[in-house]
This record gives C-alpha cells, sequence and structure tokens, in this order.
C-alpha cells in the first residue's frame, strides 16, 4: 500500500497459561513484570479501554503524530494506568478480574516501521506496553517492520505481537476457505518467527462474520478485536471486542474522556 496507512502480541505461554500472573515474562516492561500485583476480582462486568492506533505519523485520519502520541502516553503514565500485555487482557477479560483499577490496552493496527522510530521510545520513556499487529505478508515492505526489528522491539519488553492476518483482506468477502488461510497462516507465521503462541487476531478494517468468528476460535486466537467504536466489553463476545480509536487532532482532554470507566 506504500506509505498510506491500509484502513483500519501474543505471547509463549497457553491458554491455561493466560490464566495466572507471568513469572519471568521478558515481554513485559520490567517495572510491571517484577511487581506481581495481586489481581482484583471485580463485582461487575469489565469494561476495558482498548485504543487502536496506526501509524505515528502525519498526513491523514489514521495517523497521530508523534507528539500527540506522546502526550497522551504522558497522560496514561501520570494518570497511574496499567497498560495491559495482550495475555493481561485476555486474563480479564476472561476472569473479570484486572491488575488494579485503571487499566487499558494499546494496541497499533498494520505494524509500521515508524511504530520502531517513533512510537517504541515514548513507550520506553513512559514505561508503557503496547500491542502491535502485524500484517505478516508485508513484513518485506520498506514502511512496514521487518521481522528483525520485531525481535528487537520484542526484546525490550514494552510490545507484544498479535495478528492482523496475511494480505489485510475484508474478511467477510472471501469464502471460509480463504478466511481460514488469512488466520491460520497469520497465527502460525507469528508462532513460528517469533517463538511465541499468538493469542488475538484484529480483523482488517474491523470487518468479520460469523464464519469468521468461528475460524477465529478454531485457528487458536482466545480474542479478536474489530474497529466497532465503544468500550470493550465481554458481552460483545470475545471475538467481537470494539476499541476507541485514537484520531489526530483530539485533544488530551477528549483523550482523557475517551478513557473514563468506572470498574467495580
Amino acid at each position: 500500500m506504500g506509505a498510506k496507512p491500509v484502513d483500519d502480541q501474543t505471547d509463549h505461554r497457553t491458554e491455561s497459561d493466560a490464566s495466572r500472573p507471568a513469572e519471568n515474562d521478558a515481554k513485559q516492561p520490567k517495572a510491571q513484570a517484577d511487581a506481581q500485583p495481586k489481581w482484583l476480582k471485580l463485582k461487575h462486568p469489565l469494561q476495558l479501554p482498548i485504543l487502536m492506533y496506526h501509524s505515528i505519523s502525519t498526513g491523514n485520519q489514521l495517523r497521530v503524530p508523534q507528539a500527540q502520541f506522546a502526550q497522551e502516553m504522558a497522560y496514561l503514565k501520570a494518570h497511574h494506568y496499567r497498560t495491559l500485555t495482550t495475555t493481561e487482557a485476555i486474563k480479564a477479560l476472561k476472569t473479570n478480574s484486572v491488575p488494579q483499577k485503571k487499566v487499558v490496552w494499546i494496541t497499533l493496527d498494520d505494524a509500521y516501521k515508524d511504530n520502531l522510530t517513533r512510537a517504541l521510545p515514548v513507550l520506553q520513556k513512559y514505561n508503557l506496553h503496547a500491542t502491535i499487529n502485524v500484517i505478516t505478508g508485508f513484513t518485506h515492505k520498506s514502511n512496514h517492520l521487518s521481522l528483525a526489528q520485531m525481535k528487537t522491539m520484542l526484546a525490550t519488553g514494552h510490545v507484544d505481537f498479535a495478528s492482523h492476518t496475511v494480505q489485510h483482506l475484508n474478511l467477510n468477502e472471501l469464502t471460509a476457505a480463504q478466511q481460514k488461510t488469512e488466520l491460520v497462516a497469520s497465527k502460525h507465521w507469528l508462532d513460528q518467527k517469533l517463538n511465541q503462541n499468538t493469542q488475538m487476531i484484529c480483523y482488517p478494517a474491523g470487518r468479520a462474520d460469523a464464519t469468521t468468528r468461528k475460524l477465529a476460535q478454531q485457528a487458536g486466537y482466545q480474542l479478536a478485536l474489530t474497529t466497532q467504536e465503544g468500550i470493550a466489553q465481554l458481552s460483545q463476545g470475545r471475538y467481537n471486542l470494539a476499541r476507541l480509536r485514537v484520531t489526530p487532532g483530539m485533544t488530551t482532554a477528549t483523550f482523557a474522556t475517551m478513557l473514563q470507566v468506572s470498574n467495580s
């Protein structure tokens, strides 16, 4: 797709492992890994803000400038949000518990190279974590992350990687066999290349149907993300979770309002 963003992690552990805190998880920021908090069981269904970013640059509505991204990450740090890993997000939704009351899951779609050059330094500065959704067939493109770059980022402990399919096609327009290939092949690539058990699929352009959701579960994913606007809740279905789109020019006040939930 050239340099224009298309519209629109990840973990070594199995599903059963995802239900308990990770010890010595190299992908978690050190402060998070060391803390090992006791998770809080919620009385009411978890409301999980999942932020949706793409390219950290300028040019269109899918690109958020680095200065804005940095302001938003600074807000999360200053207001004591815990940024979840994919494994933690799965555990939170499946067990209706949280490591602390204020949690957020940061996602970046498409795995643009500027996620390394512009997003990662900000995440490192504020000791935050994000999930990058990879189009595995695009890793050879000049404006997308290469495998070597992904491994470099993974080693920092500030990111993990999930699937965004192989070719970023609208899954609901494909045959069941074609959908299965996109879902299974991308998971296999990530599992093999990054030595992990890929737990999450992010649908390209958020498009999916009942067949997609069934095939995602059969492929071994534990969660699937859409582009439907809203706070993620288990009532939406584990394979149909909403997200909050961050747009260029959004004020920090609007960003803060978007995150406001009451988990108890």
